[in-house]
């Protein structure tokens, strides 16, 4: 491994994240309230030690391996959850003990979107704006952000974007240099969120409410600057809204690229993936909302289905936004619920779980297997649409998927020895690992309740979710340190 290189990417990092400070620093600034020392000792902390990494090695010029590109992304996002929890610890009003500032500050990168804060609405502006930013930052990533903007990182590049982005088949470049690949997934992650802000706005948010909100629809994250999320506001039309925007997070952003370059929605309709997300979405709205007029939990129907569908979107694409008190709702809408955060939506998008293509290819590779008991000597492929995918994507599906049960076992029994129930304990975990937010039990509102050795526990879940597991396990392995 090149721990120069490696050091050289680190300190360029830190200092582009240290900027991020600079924002909620000048609302603070104009606010007037006691929040500013704590980003500007946070920026500058950052900035000191991103240059006292990088100074040293700034004229090292190496391209970087597929280890070094694993460790630069698995290291960047630790440090960067301690890093953004740093203006958490400082606050004065309200006080949060170091692991509730962890937590806060790795499910915003993250897009989780679980909260340990109450009373968010009376929260200084600076602190609610730096909540939606945690969130829009991670998005769509922060490494694929310093690729596109910093033309130092385009070689070795390819390793970094490919350590971050989701999902199982991640060779394809759609431009020929990675940087501009980059480049056209934040302009139009950038897009998007304008567009949303924009029609937020139009429907009756103030323009504080309507850019915030956009941060964390657009990337599929979950907070809000109100404590009622998304139910705060009580409006159809801006449900709507964020219905749309957050169907659009929960796809493959590569579709949205080449729709917008060809102007066509072929892209979109010939994907096996997106025809498989929506199918998922249409079953999953019919099915809660049969659950909820059978139960009669809502005295008008037509309510009964706007909150079904507002909120199948919101977990299925693992935003997390609510409008209702869906952990009230029959055990059997709120367990589905839960089982679509897991899932999630399509790889490459901003969504977390374990993405539709993952199930797909595995729902796929199940009637194979079946047609070779039929037909033993077949000779049956995989394919996706009318393209073949290989026996290693095959493998690699197969490896994560077994990974990620055997992961979520050990880390459920770690969360009930460590005193959560048995329901608290599953859908936390599974909202963790998930970048999911909502859960259920003591944690379906907030996570307040959750011991502070359960949240560390859940922090690690949420950035493993976040870069899928292996980009973290394998620094574990003995093979990954060998020369």
């Amino acid at each position: 491994m090149h721990l120069d290189a490696v050091q050289r990417i680190l300190g360029m990092l830190l200092m582009v994240f240290s900027g991020t400070m600079l924002p909620p620093a000048l609302l603070a600034l104009a606010a007037g309230d006691a929040t500013l020392l704590p980003f500007l000792v946070t920026f500058g902390t950052l900035l000191g030690l991103g240059l006292f990494l990088w100074l040293p090695v700034r004229a090292i010029r190496r391209e970087l391996k597929t280890r070094d590109g694993f460790f630069i992304v698995a290291m960047f996002w630790i440090v960067l959850g301690l890093a953004g929890a740093l203006p958490f610890v400082l606050l004065e009003t309200p006080r949060m003990p170091l692991a509730d500032a962890v937590f806060e500050s790795v499910s915003g990168l993250t897009t989780t979107g679980a909260t340990t804060l109450v009373g968010i609405d009376e929260l200084p502006l600076s602190i609610r704006y730096y909540r939606q930013q945690l969130q829009w930052l991670g998005g769509m990533g922060i490494i694929v952000l310093a690729v596109a903007i910093l033309p130092m990182l385009g070689i070795g590049g390819m390793q970094l974007y490919r350590a971050e982005t989701p999902g199982p088949i991640k060779d394809a470049k759609l431009t020929p240099r990675i940087t501009e690949t980059a480049k056209a997934f934040w302009y139009l992650y950038l897009g998007l969120t304008l567009s949303c802000a924009g029609a937020y706005w139009l429907a009756g948010m103030d323009p504080f409410d309507a850019v915030m909100h956009s941060f964390s629809t657009v990337a599929t994250a979950g907070f809000s600057p109100h404590d009622a999320s998304l139910g705060y506001f009580d409006n159809p039309l801006i449900e709507a809204i964020a219905i749309v925007f957050m169907f659009a997070g929960g796809v493959n952003f590569s579709l949205h690229f080449l729709a917008w370059r060809r102007l066509s929605t072929k892209p979109y309709t010939g994907d096996s993936e997106f025809r498989f997300y929506a199918k998922v979405q249409l079953a999953a709205i019919l099915a809660v909302s049969a659950i909820l007029l059978a139960s009669q939990a809502y005295e008008q129907d037509a309510l009964a289905i706007r909150s079904a569908i507002f909120q199948v979107v919101s977990f299925g694409t693992t935003t997390g936004f609510t409008t209702a008190p869906y952990h009230d709702w029959p055990a059997a809408a709120s367990l589905l619920l839960l089982l679509l955060g897991m899932v999630g939506a399509c790889a490459g998008s901003t969504s977390g779980g374990i993405k539709l293509l993952r199930v797909l290819l595995l729902f796929k590779q199940g009637q194979r297997e079946i047609m070779r008991l039929i037909h033993p000597q077949a000779q049956i492929l995989v394919k996706l649409g009318t393209r073949e995918v290989s026996e290693r994507v095959i493998d690699a599906v197969w490896g994560y998927f077994a990974t990620y049960v055997g992961l979520f076992a050990i880390m459920l029994l770690l969360l009930v020895a460590l005193g959560l129930d048995q329901v608290t304990a599953f859908s936390a975990l599974a909202s963790a690992i998930s970048n999911l937010g909502p859960a259920l039990g003591e944690a379906a509102l907030h996570y307040i309740a959750v011991p502070a050795a359960a949240k560390w526990v859940l922090s690690l879940a949420m950035i493993m979710g976040r870069l899928e597991i292996f980009t973290l396990l394998v620094l574990f392995t003995p093979a990954f340190w060998r020369r």
